[in-house]
């Protein structure tokens, strides 16, 4: 199975014909519903091919193998979305409109130019689009608003752990995400751990949260009274990476155990714990600046429209 990546890293399989001589690594055009694009062709692993049959992800039609002159054509495409993107700033400029233009797209074909932008509200662009047509001339102009998680796709780049954008290798799909996800996984409650280039919160911190609460579960929760080999004390903070638990003593001090060795103990325990600042092994670190609203980062209907 061959295959190519589109916008976004988005895994295509192509129906090349038989008898057809291709490789991996050759560029080739497929049809996709923009028109004619240019795309690099790759050999799809056995296992990868696999999944993609068994999800039954649909095939893309195949044009042809480029020639030499259709990548001289296609480095000259790559010139005019530089060009429109310049254009078309230039205009939303002018006309002083709050829109952020993030990509000018031409088809292969040049039949269909696309731009995409962000804005934080809804644009009328009525004008924009009149001085448009008169620099894009012949050409169909599709205008698409996008999210910022959305913008950051298309961007691509780095993330805090060193790889690549999920959203712009794997991700297809983006799930709803709130500031309970990093509470209960003992996150540091600052934007610049917990929140992504595209200015919300972490994709990622939905991966191994279920695992997070079924491992809480069977741990002895915040606030019990327990009996340690220490003595009694009360639950005041727990460890979920380690499978330990934090308890304060009756002398005062914090000591951390080993979750199999403590003992919950029904009888009240006269020991004061700060449940707000004292439930995570990273509650020192946890401090989050006043003057910024933690749930700005939360998602909202600007976060990714999916128009990519």
């Amino acid at each position: 199975m061959f295959a190519v990546k589109l916008i976004r890293n988005k895994q295509c399989p192509i129906d090349v014909p038989e008898g057809t001589q291709i490789k991996h690594g050759d560029m080739v055009l497929v049809l996709t519903d923009k028109g004619e694009e240019a795309a690099q062709v790759y050999l799809v692993p056995p296992q990868v091919e696999s999944i993609l049959k068994r999800k039954k992800v649909p095939s893309i039609p195949f044009l042809r193998v480029m020639t030499e002159d259709d990548i001289k054509e296609y480095e000259n495409i790559k010139k005019m979305d530089e060009e429109g993107y310049k254009s078309c700033f230039q205009l939303i400029k002018q006309h002083n409109l709050q829109m952020n233009l993030i990509q000018c797209r031409y088809t292969f074909d040049k039949r269909k130019v696309t731009f995409y932008y962000t804005a934080p509200e809804r644009v009328d662009f009525r004008e924009l689009l009149k001085d448009l047509t008169k620099v894009f001339r012949r050409v169909r102009i599709d205008l698409k608003h996008i999210g910022v998680r959305d913008e950051t796709s298309l961007c691509c780049g780095n993330g805090l752990c060193g790889r690549a954008f999920c959203c712009c290798t794997f991700k297809r799909q983006f799930d709803s995400i709130n500031i309970k996800l990093a509470h209960d996984q003992s996150m540091p409650i600052t934007p610049s751990k917990i929140s992504g280039t595209c200015g919300r919160l972490l994709c990622c911190l939905n991966y191994e949260y279920k695992n997070y609460i079924e491992t809480a579960k069977e741990m002895v929760p915040i606030g019990s009274g327990v009996m340690t080999v220490d003595g009694v004390g009360r639950v005041c903070g727990l460890n979920i990476l380690t499978n330990k638990v934090s308890v304060k003593l009756s002398d005062g001090k914090i000591k951390e155990f080993p979750s199999s060795e403590v003992e919950m103990i029904d009888t009240d325990v006269n020991i004061e714990i700060d449940v707000n600042t004292s439930n995570y092994k990273y509650a020192s670190m946890q401090q989050t600046d006043e003057n910024v609203d933690i749930k700005q980062f939360e998602d909202d209907r600007n976060s990714s429209t999916g128009n990519i």
